[in-house]
């Protein structure tokens, strides 16, 4: 959501946000339901999620870093591409199966419309965040640093998730 902001200010974020909530909705859900379930039924379930969120995340790392010799300005940070994200976020595991109740108790849906609140105020901070790398005439300077931070960071993310699985 940062680069988004950066790249089509706080307009482009809240055009985002429905993706962004849409693909936590998507990994959350059927996880809630599901997940402890499936993952002490077949225990390679969870490898499997995480292997393919480690290789989605390298690939988003490999563009992001590859679009910096383009000046930044290769492909727009589209709606599928943050719903992608956010369904192989390894954060929905936790989300769906250690901070949110079990979908049978009363404060199931509470629980989970404040995380979508949440969801939509972290998303206009990174995009605030974003934005003001173009407050001045250091903005490009400023977003080449954002970029390359994002896509170390996602590439540390990746990396930690493979070793995870190698690991474990």
């Amino acid at each position: 959501m940062g680069l988004a902001g950066a790249h089509g200010g706080l307009s482009r974020v809240v055009r985002l946000i429905p993706a962004e909530l849409a693909g936590y909705a998507t990994a959350i859900l059927p996880l809630s339901f599901l997940g402890a379930a499936l993952l002490q039924a077949i225990p390679g379930f969870g490898l499997v999620l995480k292997g393919a969120a480690a290789i989605w995340i390298a690939v988003l790392a490999i563009k992001l870093w590859r679009s910096l010799s383009t000046g930044g300005k290769g492909k727009e940070i589209s709606a599928r591409r943050v719903f992608i994200t956010t369904c192989l976020n390894p954060k929905a595991l936790v989300f769906s199966l250690v901070l949110l109740p079990s979908p049978q108790t009363e404060g199931f849906v509470p629980h989970l419309a404040l995380f979508a609140v949440m969801v939509i105020g972290v998303a206009l901070v990174w995009g605030g965040l974003g934005l003001m790398t173009q407050v001045s005439a250091a903005g490009t300077k400023r977003l080449m640093i954002l970029q390359r931070v994002a896509s170390a960071w996602l590439m540390f993310v990746s990396v930690s998730l493979m070793l995870n699985i190698s690991l474990g």
